[in-house]
């Protein structure tokens, strides 16, 4: 790293290691501009910030927490170029709460549904199958 003598910062591979992200990540997040470019080293390397480190890690949990990218944009102010009031973080995480909700009733019909379904199966080798005719009823 000899391009990197008297200057501080950390490379992509130091910056993915730092927080738990895949490179091309690193990249993608750069591309959409919710990861600011980096100043460069006069051979042309990126060196990353401890803001670069808290902005990736911020977005990870935020994906984690299943946020879409348009909804972290408004989360860290990219939407509109200011940064957000707790109104408005507030009501984001409640609609995205609502949406998370709405998925686990959909998920726990869906169980309820396989469940029953396979519990009317004996799993023999008979060519009758309930699970294909429930998958196949409309």
């Amino acid at each position: 790293m000899s391009d990197h003598s008297g200057e501080s910062g950390l490379t992509r591979g130091d910056l993915a290691r730092r927080t738990g992200c895949n490179i091309e990540t690193i990249r993608y997040y750069e591309q959409i501009g919710m990861l600011p470019d980096p100043p460069r080293t006069s051979a042309g390397h990126r060196l990353y910030a401890e803001a670069h480190v808290t902005r990736l890690r911020f977005i990870r949990r935020a994906r984690e927490l299943g946020f879409a990218i348009d909804d972290i944009r408004g989360l860290l102010g990219l939407d509109a170029g200011a940064v957000p009031s707790c109104a408005d973080v507030k009501d984001r995480t409640e609609r995205h709460l609502a949406d998370v909700r709405a998925r686990i009733e959909d998920l726990r019909r869906i169980e309820k549904v396989l469940a029953e379904t396979a519990a009317r199966c004996s799993g023999d080798k008979a060519p009758s199958c309930p699970l294909l005719d429930r998958l196949a009823a409309v």
